[in-house]
């Protein structure tokens, strides 16, 4: 039995056969602000508890996901007495619930029903962690397996103290730099009822009214004029507009939606819930978007850009499109992306187009309709992680495509793109470079089961693939091909690859410096010019 800490006061306890603590008040191993909302992240995994899927039922499974501090990822701490608590979700208003003490069943929400399988109390961790154990159980809420993928179940289990079953409580708005809506801000929105207020930097209104869109444009627009410096509006609560509006960014605005928008209705043209053009130095630190907007994100002829965690769970659109496609003088600038979820988008999760300075963390792509991760025309940039499960599902798109002369300055492919890695499954390509686009290295690959071609080079110049190391298995072939409208591809490697149920091609025999080395082949044929 793990050594747990009593009051001592209390006097005698008694275990039950189940597990379950009976007759004891728990020790209380941290403060617990009961009017707060937290975010609960695993210490093993970094990620967050989170009511999986957005869902709003009874009886729905939590799970682990990448922080986002959406409301499906905020918890509150109700006193239910004797050192124990309910946690109730933002998102849902329902609590959580273990409904047995069996090990490996996964943590639930449902409706309060009084009960002790959902009343849970806090231990002590190093490091200033938490462990949350279940007052009917008596076990931990625990990460199965510990698993670090986004979607691992959040279980109970023996208490064990392993990091897997450590939690960092963090109070959104405390003042953290790490939460949504923390520190200072010159504008807030909030919402109380139906009713939206927008108020500036000295806390007058500048509105009020029932109209999300409308608030938030105020509160941007109550900022400084003639501003130099960035100044900030926060967001806090769920609101709706529809698909043929847009809030647009001034320059020097910060923009956090502590909250989600979700988008109604449909529309056409260059709209969308965040929408910036010939504007600079923007950010975008928190935003979650539902339903089908145009574009979630919309930016045209921007500079210095920053847009933080992004998360999207669409039924149709596109997630985050960045461009301009006129002359290299106005091309969009210096752009950061910290880390991007999209799923459900019926066209890609992030596109570019006319970009020059871009640097992107992740895009986690779900069953997007088109690719997960699309550069077009774009230079000097660096991606970390390109991870897509079913992207472009029956069509020639690829979990990352470069098209349309990406990569190209002036008429050289210097190495300018780096990608460190590209995770496919499903879908259609896993990597696609088309039109005339190059000077790329991706340093890892891992694809697996594509419906079209896991690799397809098309008239590209100077790509390596994979500059460190990859798996490729099943799906379609690895292949050089060529177009006859422009010239063939040339200083392509394929290297470090382990190859198993699919070939290596490359056809038509066009092109020159093509270079294959160190790869290995399981049930896989090599047809090299």
């Amino acid at each position: 039995m793990p050594r747990r800490r009593w009051i001592a006061a209390l006097g005698v306890f008694a275990l039950a056969a189940t597990g379950a603590l009976v007759g004891w008040a728990p020790a209380e191993a941290a403060t617990v602000n009961t009017s707060a909302w937290y975010v609960l992240v695993n210490r093993n995994s970094g990620k967050a508890m989170d009511v999986y899927n957005l869902a709003t039922n009874a009886g729905a499974g939590i799970a682990q996901f990448t922080r986002n501090d959406g409301n499906w990822q905020q918890w509150q701490f109700v006193d239910a007495g004797s050192g124990y608590y309910k946690i109730k979700s933002r998102h849902s208003g329902l609590v959580l619930e273990l409904p047995n003490a069996t090990d490996g069943t996964q943590l639930i929400q449902n409706t309060d029903n009084g009960t002790t399988r959902q009343q849970f109390t806090l231990k002590d961790s190093a490091g200033g962690y938490v462990r949350l154990l279940n007052r009917h159980s008596g076990k931990a809420l625990d990460v199965w397996e510990w698993s670090t993928a986004d979607g691992g179940i959040v279980s109970q289990f023996a208490d064990a103290d392993g990091a897997n079953q450590q939690w960092q409580m963090v109070q959104v708005g405390s003042g953290s730099s790490s939460g949504c809506g923390s520190g200072a801000f010159q504008s807030e929105v909030t919402v109380s009822g139906s009713t939206w207020t927008a108020r500036n930097a000295s806390g007058a209104s500048v509105y009020s009214g029932t109209d999300f869109r409308a608030a938030v444009q105020a509160g941007i627009g109550s900022l400084a004029s003639g501003r130099t410096s960035i100044q900030r509006v926060v967001v806090r609560g769920n609101g709706s507009m529809s698909a043929g509006s847009r809030i647009s960014l001034a320059s020097y605005t910060s923009l956090s939606v502590c909250g989600t928008i979700n988008v109604t209705g449909s529309g056409s043209g260059d709209y969308a819930p965040i929408y910036a053009r010939g504007v600079s130095n923007i950010e975008v630190p928190y935003l979650n978007v539902t339903g089908a907007p145009i574009y979630g994100i919309f930016m045209r002829n921007v500079s210095n850009v920053w847009l933080g965690q992004i998360d999207m769970r669409l039924s149709g659109g596109l997630g985050v499109r960045i461009d301009n496609r006129g002359n290299t003088a106005e091309w969009t600038r210096n752009v950061k992306i910290d880390n991007v979820y999209v799923s459900g988008a019926s066209s890609h999760a992030v596109e570019t187009y006319g970009v020059d300075g871009i640097t992107i963390g992740t895009v986690t792509a779900r069953n997007v309709g088109e690719s997960g991760l699309l550069l077009n025309q774009t230079i000097n940039a660096t991606v970390g992680t390109v991870d897509a499960d079913n992207a472009g599902a029956g069509t020639g798109y690829a979990a990352f495509r470069m098209a349309n002369r990406n990569g190209r300055i002036g008429d050289a492919y210097p190495n300018n793109i780096r990608v460190g890695t590209v995770k496919a499954r499903g879908g259609g390509r896993g990597i696609f470079c088309v039109s005339e686009s190059g000077g790329a290295t991706i340093d890892r690959v891992d694809i697996a089961n594509t419906g079209n071609n896991a690799v397809l080079v098309e008239n590209c110049y100077n790509v390596v693939i994979a500059g460190v190391s990859g798996t490729i298995s099943g799906g379609g072939e690895v292949r050089i091909a060529a177009r006859s409208e422009f010239p063939p591809s040339s200083g392509i490697r394929f290297q470090n690859l382990t190859v198993a149920n699919t070939n290596i091609t490359w056809s038509p025999c066009q092109g020159s410096n093509n270079t294959i080395s160190n790869v290995t082949r399981t049930n896989s044929t090599l047809t090299w010019c």
